[in-house]
């Protein structure tokens, strides 16, 4: 009894690799996600019946083709278990099969729109470029948390000298420590920070240097420090992809070795072809 194997011919398995990295596939991938985003926004308008029911057929239209597309990626793959060694392998996997269950009628209708609405983040992993500013933001986020944590003490000291001063001025806004920090986040944010600035001013003429020395420290320095490191984390992430990308390509350490080899090859060639003149 013959056995059926289900890996693909090393034909097919060439013609899904292209296919895979497609530029016009991935495009259409693309497009298809976008499109799955608008029709779930549209769900959510008072729309009539018939539209309703346009949309769901849409919407299966739409899984079927994400179906297809993971299939396809997963049987281009080489070594079938590296496929699930990539966490946005395994993330849209989880998305297309939860997708194919018939959650719709059930009480767990929500968790079945929830799944649609999450279908958008699929670009990240079908756009190279994405994936690097996501990976780029996550390694980046160890030094964040040290600049986020200096942000915040002082904000904190800040805080506490707001509320010393400006808790007789207007307590809705510098009653507490907590109220304070708010207040605080909303003038990082410049949201109307003169109102509150004008009005601590009629009774400390100086108070504007409390605000301006907090803008400068919290709106520019600390701002332009995160966007330092994440530029900075960016800048290794692009590195290290193209670092992989041409693997396989000699850099110019190989080739200079490469030539040093030949010039001691030719040298030892003509030392042997002396002899030979010599002797003829």
């Amino acid at each position: 009894m013959d056995v059926v194997n289900p890996t693909p011919s090393p034909a097919a398995s060439s013609l899904l690799d292209k296919v895979r990295n497609n530029r016009l596939f991935e495009i259409i991938v693309v497009s298809v996600i976008l499109f799955s985003a608008l029709l779930t926004g549209a769900k959510t308008y008072d729309i009539s019946p018939t539209v309703l029911t346009v949309i769901e057929w849409l919407d299966y239209s739409i899984t079927l083709f994400f179906l297809i597309e993971i299939s396809i990626r997963f049987l281009a793959e080489p070594q079938k278990r590296q496929f699930f060694k990539s966490g946005w392998n395994i993330f849209d996997s989880l998305i297309v099969i939860v997708s194919l269950i018939p959650i719709e009628d059930s009480e767990l209708a929500f968790v079945g729109r929830l799944i649609r609405i999450f279908r958008v983040l699929r670009m990240v992993s079908v756009i190279p470029e994405l994936r690097t500013l996501l990976n780029s933001l996550i390694k980046a986020l160890p030094q964040l948390g040290y600049v986020a944590l200096l942000m915040f003490i002082i904000v904190y000291i800040y805080a506490a000298v707001g509320t010393t001063f400006f808790a007789s001025i207007n307590p809705i806004l510098w009653g507490d420590i907590t109220v304070a920090m708010l207040t605080l986040f909303r003038i990082m944010t410049f949201e109307d920070w003169t109102d509150v600035m004008y009005e601590t001013m009629l009774v400390y003429p100086l108070s504007w240097a409390f605000y301006i020395s907090f803008i400068f420290l919290n709106a520019f320095a600390f701002l332009n420090m995160l966007i330092g490191i994440v530029v900075n984390v960016m800048e290794k992430e692009n590195a290290e992809q193209w670092r992989r990308d041409h693997a396989d390509e000699p850099t110019i350490t190989d080739l200079s070795k490469q030539i040093e080899e030949l010039k001691a090859l030719i040298e030892q060639n003509q030392l042997n072809e002396q002899p030979l003149k010599k002797g003829a």
